[in-house]
């Protein structure tokens, strides 16, 4: 699949299509995409062509895998999961006459497609002349509930305007189970891998205006069912018909339009799944949340929908004066970050949230590490949920540990259910700093927001579990102190290492949390028989804990040796040969200094109390050098620390590099879904970046500057119940509370005690830097700067 570049006009609340551009239809079947967390609907055209990828996914429903391996070897996960495209009710094809309205045929005289970010719909115009000469305008309205968990709906009108009399048109309303999927003409291993006809009808009921449809996939045996109801406003003569069989119900309705009247169809949705459930119980679900619907209207809909977007948007807003297209950017991927986890409820955060079929649906350590801190402070009840959920698989984790011969719980890298089912060690189970990546979450969480109900009942557990397994993934030895050795590190060019910098150190933050929840949660402790020699044991292994230093170059190691050895020759890689891992042999990239993402430069950030200010600038030279950034994930980490050390112009053009990843396309895969940690990076960069804030300890605390361009930041962070709003301007930044009790912060190392009235304080000027550079023909992409 040949994905272009997309070219939105740039707009501070919208998102817009203009004209129909073939190459960008992939990607723009992936921004435009409407999801609440439970529901995925990718924004592929109601006639249901032309399409790429067309699209429907639920939370946590997959199919299940073989995973074929060359040589298998113990402990290797044998199953694979795969998101599942579940029955499509986004349908509503368009016959005028007895053509049916399909973009890549006919004429488009007009073609309009915005997503509004404050109310949350997808609005469409299309004004088309059928091959036979007569002309429709089409509008559509969709929207994907964020208030009612299961409800999605959409607004269908046809008006005739072609001024030549009567017009005859069918619409034919449909629920599709598998719909085929063209997963050809890709050799991208990041790709989904493609499912034939996963799903198996067992019911299919239709009466009046509704159809329900249920199946239940082959192998995992999961059962769904999504069901539709309409709402007929016609201005003539008009007949309807309904049918369902096994893959396809459909309602029809044909009417005669007279010059200058419009038929109006307002199709209700509703899905639900369970893994216990039967078809009967699932189909009466579903018949009730319809009724609910429909009862409601879908004025009341779009109105619930709007005052969710409307406290969504007071508490999360980042507005940035001097870049307009950051500005929308930025909060593009505020909204998308919304949609993925609003209504999650107790399932997983996919790396591509419900946009695409892109790494098979699966969650990994992005969640954790981007995602979450982010909706900890904007959406913290979305936050705790995914942690919710992470503890709900710990008994298979814990199974995980055993297997490995580990204590503890050891957390999948890459899952939908829980298990884990990477079928590469290196870049999969051997990368378990995932483990103290949730820790880091749950400890994040638990500070901003002092839920002792989720210390007790999920996060202590967490803590003591994951704190169990690096003690007896690590050892002592008399020279090093405690080492963990075999172990990858975020950067998956560098696999199966010892004492990686990030790892160890994410590690010690572990241990030492594991401790204080013990202290807090005796009660937890006792039932999970963590005894006095078992704490020793942690206080002395994060004590001890070895972090690799090179002293003649005067840098830390990511890993043991690292900097010994021998460089990339990145002056003879051509430039169509990124991503590495794509036309170089693993052998070859894996023993040489080539960093696919930030990986010592992100322990820089997350664990920036680890290091003095000049350790930090020193290492940041040293591995921005020596980093290619073949991973979306790496841009944000980098422009992070890039702020902090001083290197504002290259933050900010980091910035627009995460920022923009999917609206421009800039990793050459948007189509498959979009890449949630990075439309994180625009919340992460804004605030940890260019508002210098950071959590270590429980404590907020900002070291705000601005880049040149941007001449006003204003952010705001939810904090212990209170809302704090911070505004930056080049010299000055100012702290207030909209809600809650005075709070006190720190600005650049003062103390400030912040109330509803505002405080200010002064930015002293940014240190003094020297140059850093990138590898050849890998340096950040630069906009222009006005």
């Amino acid at each position: 699949m040949t994905e272009g570049r997309p070219d939105f006009p740039v707009e501070p609340w919208a998102l817009t299509e203009t004209g129909l551009d073939h190459a960008s239809l992939a990607v723009h079947e992936s921004v435009f995409a409407l999801s609440n967390g439970h529901i995925g609907m990718r924004g592929s055209f109601e006639e249901g062509e032309p399409v790429v990828v067309p699209g429907t996914y639920l939370n946590g429903f997959f199919e299940e895998r073989p995973l074929p391996y060359a040589e298998a070897g113990y402990g290797f996960p044998e199953q694979g999961q795969t998101v599942v495209n579940v029955t499509d009710g986004k349908l509503v094809r368009l016959l005028v006459g007895d053509t049916p309205l399909d973009l890549d045929y006919g004429e488009v005289v007009e073609h309009r497609r915005t997503l509004d970010l404050r109310r949350g719909l997808l609005r469409r115009h299309t004004e088309w002349r059928s091959p036979n000469g007569r002309v429709v305008s089409v509008t559509s309205t969709r929207m994907v509930s964020l208030r009612r968990r299961s409800i999605a709906a959409i607004e269908y009108t046809v008006e005739c305007t072609d001024g030549q009399g009567d017009l005859y048109i069918a619409l034919q309303s449909d629920l599709l189970a598998n719909e085929p999927v063209d997963n050809t003409g890709t050799d991208d291993p990041r790709a989904s891998a493609a499912l034939d006809r996963p799903l198996a009808g067992e019911m299919a009921v239709a009466r009046g205006q509704r159809a329900v449809l249920v199946h239940r996939t082959r192998r995992s045996r999961l059962r769904m069912a999504a069901g539709m109801d309409h709402v007929v406003e016609v201005p003539d003569t008009s007949t309807t018909d309904i049918e369902a069989t096994d893959d396809l119900a459909r309602f029809t309705l044909a009417a005669r339009l007279p010059q200058g009247s419009s038929v109006r169809l307002v199709k209700y949705l509703a899905y639900g799944w369970s893994s216990r459930r039967s078809a009967a119980a699932l189909r009466d679900q579903v018949e009730g949340a319809l009724a609910t619907a429909k009862l409601a209207g879908l004025e009341r809909l779009v109105r619930e929908q709007r005052e969710v977007l409307d406290q969504h948007w007071q508490h999360a807003d980042v507005e940035i004066e001097g870049d307009e297209e950051l500005q929308q950017a930025v909060r593009v991927g505020m909204f998308h970050l919304l949609q993925a986890g609003l209504r999650a409820e107790r399932q997983p955060i996919p790396a591509k949230g419900l946009t695409g079929p892109g790494y098979d649906g699966h969650t990994f350590w992005d969640t954790e590490t981007y995602v979450l801190p982010v909706l900890t402070y904007i959406a913290p009840v979305a936050a705790r949920d995914a942690l919710r959920w992470r503890h709900s698989t710990l008994e298979l984790a814990r199974e995980r540990a055993r297997v490995l011969g580990l204590a503890g719980a050891a957390f999948p890298w890459r899952t939908i259910r829980g298990e884990e089912t990477s079928g590469y060690w290196p870049a999969g189970t051997a990368a378990f700093h995932i483990n103290a990546d949730i820790a880091d979450a749950v400890v994040r969480y638990w500070h901003a927001t002092g839920d002792e109900a989720f210390d007790r009942d999920h996060g202590a557990e967490l803590l003591i579990e994951t704190a169990r397994l690096w003690a007896s993934l690590g050892h002592f030895d008399d020279e090093h102190g405690f080492r963990i050795d075999g172990v990858t590190g975020p950067d998956e060019y560098t696999a199966v290492v010892d004492n990686n910098v990030y790892t160890n150190l994410m590690a010690q933050r572990n241990l030492r949390e594991a401790i204080a929840a013990v202290h807090r949660q005796p009660d937890v402790a006792g039932r999970l028989d963590v005894a006095e020699d078992e704490l020793s044991l942690w206080e002395r292994a994060a004590a001890l804990m070895a972090v690799p230093y090179d002293t003649r170059r005067g840098v830390h190691m990511q890993s043991d040796a690292f900097t010994h050895h021998e460089e990339w020759d990145f002056a003879s890689t051509p430039p169509d040969c990124y991503p590495l891992l794509l036309h170089y042999p693993y052998f070859d990239i894996y023993r040489k200094q080539v960093i696919k993402q930030a990986d010592l430069v992100m322990a820089l950030h997350l664990r920036g109390d680890a290091f003095t200010p000049e350790e930090k600038a020193a290492d940041f030279a040293y591995y921005e050098a020596r980093t290619v950034r073949d991973s979306s994930l790496s841009a944000t980490q980098q422009a992070v620390v890039a702020a902090e050390t001083g290197h504002l112009a290259l933050a900010y053009d980091y910035w627009g590099e995460a920022t923009l990843t999917d609206l421009q396309n800039l990793h050459g895969n948007s189509g498959h879904g979009l890449h949630l940690a990075s439309l994180a990076g625009g919340w992460t960069v804004a605030v940890a970046g260019f508002g210098g804030m950071r959590d270590h300890d429980g404590q907020l605390t900002f070291a705000p500057r601005l880049p040149e361009r941007i001449s006003r930041l204003r952010f705001r962070l939810n904090y212990l119940g209170r809302l704090l709003v911070v505004t930056v301007t080049p010299t000055r930044a100012t702290y207030r509370l909209s809600e809650g009790e005075p709070l006190d912060v720190h600005h650049h190392g003062r103390r400030l005690t912040v109330g509803e009235q505002e405080v200010a304080a002064d930015i002293p000027p940014a240190p003094e830097v020297t140059q850093v550079h990138q590898p050849p023909g890998v340096a950040p992409r630069r906009r222009g700067r006005g």
